[in-house]
């Protein structure tokens, strides 16, 4: 197995502590957001086996059924189809959703015919692959998750008496569903921008009013982001506060976006996003409103699932990636850990060993299919492998 050197990616909205207090590094007084770990062609994983540093990503290309295992290079190909991240929010995310796998086939090849380069700024689709996720908390964790009901949206935004906000409450109200939901959100898209920043900003002091864990949430969008129609669009989704174990799975056409907190991620491997607002970035309303699941969505907390083996697993629906945790006290057995996928093991506390390394908070290994391995000593590993 191979000990893993990974990129901590120092995007805006990171926290500056919470990943060197895990790590048990000095903060650098920058915003270190997320720790990629796998073998993405943004942030390939490096490993040493003796012939100096080298990429995960080409240690797979070199031999794929050696390192993933047959099953998994017959279902998924010779990559690695799961990222795992150590995920580390000091601001809020920007409000968005994913596509299914057929909407990311269809709009990369649209987007390839229409010869829109890669690395353009208004590109929405950077691959033809789907991009389920699941984000377990390590810390307390807050969130948005899915659509509430359009009676709940409609009590949210009346409360606030703004009377700008009257025709999307009369909206909600009167509406089915799908339409309610639908018809709101593209209007808070589309309005004028100067109209609506005067409306989130008259909405943010009513939320600083009237207070409460939701209500504080969304003024607190407001401030990092003020005048910004995504702040709106944010009431109409399910606050969610996790506790640390606790996860959430975040399928296709859902939309959803991270407040707060520090969380072990894990998605495939896709870089498809479509923005609905919280961010400078480009924001393709038609686009989104195609992809988007018009629909309430039970949030849907994740604790996990224990085994006689003390593998405690995060069900999820989808293949590509399979994430479970180990949570080894004084004494315990060792543990089997050999697969016939490939593996890659991250240790969040305590000081546990697999096949003789040593593991500390923040260090991962790779484990090709078949390898034998097994975990031993005290301490929480997070373990990243495949359906197959």
């Amino acid at each position: 197995m191979d000990r893993l050197t990974n990129t901590i990616r120092p995007y805006a909205w990171g926290s500056a502590t919470l990943i060197p207090e895990l790590l048990g590094t000095e903060p650098t007084g920058e915003p270190q957001a997320e720790m990629w770990m796998g073998a993405h062609p943004g942030a390939p994983s490096q490993l040493d086996r003796g012939a100096g540093p080298t990429s995960l990503s080409d240690v797979i290309a070199a031999d794929p059924a050696g390192e993933l295992g047959r099953a998994a290079l017959a279902r998924f190909g010779p990559r690695l189809p799961f990222l795992l991240k150590l995920l580390a929010a000091g601001a809020p995310l920007s409000l968005q959703v994913h596509p299914n796998l057929a909407q990311a086939k269809e709009g990369y090849d649209a987007e390839e015919r229409a010869g829109v380069p890669l690395d353009a700024p208004y590109r929405n689709y950077k691959d033809a692959n789907h991009k389920p996720e699941l984000i377990c908390a390590l810390t307390p964790f807050e969130g948005l998750c899915g659509f509430r009901t359009p009676q709940e949206a409609a009590h949210t935004l009346a409360a606030l008496e703004v009377d700008s906000l009257k025709p999307y409450v009369d909206l909600l109200r009167a509406h089915p569903v799908e339409a309610a939901l639908r018809e709101v959100l593209t209007a808070v898209l589309t309005a004028d921008r100067e109209e609506m920043a005067a409306t989130v900003t008259e909405a943010a002091t009513a939320c600083e009013r009237l207070g409460g864990a939701h209500y504080t949430a969304y003024a607190s969008l407001a401030h990092h982001y003020p005048g910004d129609p995504g702040v709106l669009a944010a009431m109409l989704l399910n606050h969610v506060q996790l506790q640390p174990g606790e996860a959430l799975f975040l399928g296709a056409g859902v939309p959803h976006a991270y407040l707060g907190g520090m969380g072990v991620e894990i998605m495939a491997n896709s870089d498809n996003v479509l923005r609905c607002g919280l961010t400078p970035k480009h924001v393709d309303v038609p686009e989104l409103l195609r992809v988007v699941r018009f629909e309430p969505t039970d949030p849907g907390v994740l604790r996990p699932e224990a085994s006689p083996s003390g593998e405690e697993l995060y069900e999820t629906p989808t293949d590509e990636f399979r994430l479970s945790r180990f949570v080894r006290a004084q004494g315990a057995a060792p543990t089997e850990l050999t697969m016939a996928t490939p593996q890659i093991l991250l240790c969040t506390a305590g000081s546990p060993s697999v096949g003789g390394l040593t593991l500390t908070p923040g260090a991962a290994v790779f484990v090709a299919a078949e390898e034998k391995s097994e975990l031993s000593g005290t301490g929480t590993v997070f373990r990243a492998t495949v359906v197959a």
